[in-house]
């Protein structure tokens, strides 16, 4: 089945946003203790923008402050709220977006002092989640990770959500309606992790049965927009949604594809990660990524024209780790070099060099490197092995002959009155499936 992205009507009216970043003045570090990894805020705010433009947002306005700790109220302190409330007025914004987790109570009192929708990092892309799942899995994943986010998040105020008393004259009226939601969305969330445990099992069946049949599995992963569906693409001829924009591709899709040794492989394409990807994604996401964990080889795509290319590929290593497919072997794919000037070739050799694995340069957009790409596969995939084999097929074995052919890579082959002589490199597999023509 094609994905297609639905289209926007013309009339939308996108909505203006206030992207806010805060970076930590940094403590110097204790005695005995290791020091506070760097990260770059300025960056994970950019990040934020490119969020906010895949959700439909244009963005107006950006603020970034400096602090020492977090404001418990607000975050950001109350001289930089009434900020934010007169740029929003001047701006016409219909929402500001927070490149941090905001607490209920947070949440709450920057929208009434500010007079606008407020948004954390976490809610938007949540929305870019629910607004690109299409298949059932990737609705429930994405339902599972709102509810999980939302649950400790409700409150209430006044006698109707106060919590029953203790005591002559404090008893409520029974159920709050604070205790019927958080009752309803448990039982809600408990629901969707049985089907998605029916999915999980589902896709195991689907795993063995592939395993049945001597396939490799190749997982496409990276940051997102890497451009690792257009790679999928180019490979299979799946015609899958090849989006710019993030987080396009959120359903798993395994296609086929021929290596130039003849051995058949499947190509999974996963969600691409980000930094801090909200720990209720991965978990709800979890049959998607056992796609990833079951691999057979890892084809980690990273695109060398970004100017973060080492970091983000850095960080996709390391959910890799977190995710328990830190050993699986990978090939680091340089991907969009058609974008990446001669001054900035660098990059891709600095990436290869710090994530300590084989790479190949390619443009999926215009198949540069492609054949490359693929030999390479070929050299080191650690499945279903080949080797040089002589056969000697009888002259009604046309099946058998047919299947080497179809399969492997003959190299030599003679015609007798009684026999057809082979030499051919075909998979371990093969071999061992017609080893009774084996010379």
């Amino acid at each position: 089945m094609v994905l297609r992205e639905p289209q926007s009507a013309p009339s939308e009216t996108r909505e203006r946003a206030i992207l806010v970043g805060v970076e930590w003045k940094r403590r110097p570090a204790r005695k005995n203790t290791p020091p506070i990894p760097e990260f770059d805020a300025e960056e994970s705010l950019d990040e934020l923008g490119e969020l906010a433009e895949s959700a439909g947002a244009t963005v107006v306005e950006r603020v970034f402050q400096l602090r020492q700790t977090a404001e418990a109220a607000t975050l950001i302190g109350a001289g930089k709220v009434r900020e934010l409330a007169v740029m929003a007025t001047a701006t016409l914004a219909d929402m500001v977006l927070f490149d941090h987790d905001l607490s209920p109570t947070q949440q709450r009192n920057l929208e009434d002092q500010i007079g606008v929708k407020v948004l954390d990092r976490t809610q938007l892309i949540l929305d870019i989640f629910a607004r690109r799942a299409r298949t059932r899995e990737g609705r429930l994943q994405v339902e599972l990770a709102q509810l999980s986010y939302m649950l400790p998040r409700l409150t209430g105020h006044g006698a109707s959500m106060s919590r029953l008393g203790g005591g002559i004259g404090t008893r409520g009226p029974g159920e709050t309606k604070l205790e019927s939601d958080r009752r309803r969305i448990a039982k809600r969330i408990k629901s969707i992790e049985g089907e998605l445990e029916g999915v999980r099992g589902t896709r195991g069946v689907h795993r063995r049965q592939r395993g049945a049949v001597p396939l490799a599995t190749l997982a496409l992963v990276g940051y997102t927009n890497a451009g690792k569906s257009t790679l999928f693409n180019r490979l299979t001829n799946a015609g899958v949604v090849a989006d710019a924009r993030m987080f396009a591709t959120l359903d798993p899709t395994v296609r086929g594809a021929m290596l130039p040794s003849r051995r058949r492989v499947l190509l999974s394409d996963t969600v691409g990660f980000i930094r801090r990807l909200p720990t209720t994604v991965v978990k709800a996401f979890r049959a998607t990524l056992e796609e990833v964990t079951e691999a057979t080889m890892i084809l980690h795509v990273v695109d060398a024209s970004a100017p973060q290319a080492a970091e983000h590929a850095e960080h996709v290593l390391q959910v890799l780790r977190e995710i328990g497919a830190g050993q699986i072997p990978q090939l680091l794919v340089l991907n969009k070099m058609d974008r990446v000037s001669p001054e900035a070739l660098h990059v891709g050799r600095d990436v290869a060099a710090r994530a300590d694995a084989p790479s190949v340069a390619v443009s999926a957009l215009t198949g540069e490197g492609i054949a490359s790409l693929l030999e390479k596969v070929d050299e080191i995939l650690p499945f279903d092995p080949l080797s040089r084999v002589q056969f000697s097929f009888p002259i009604g074995e046309g099946a058998s002959i047919s299947l080497v052919h179809q399969l492997g890579r003959v190299i030599d082959i003679r015609y007798t009155d009684r026999c057809c002589e082979m030499e051919a490199e075909v998979p371990e597999s093969l071999r061992q499936r017609l080893a009774a023509f084996v010379n």
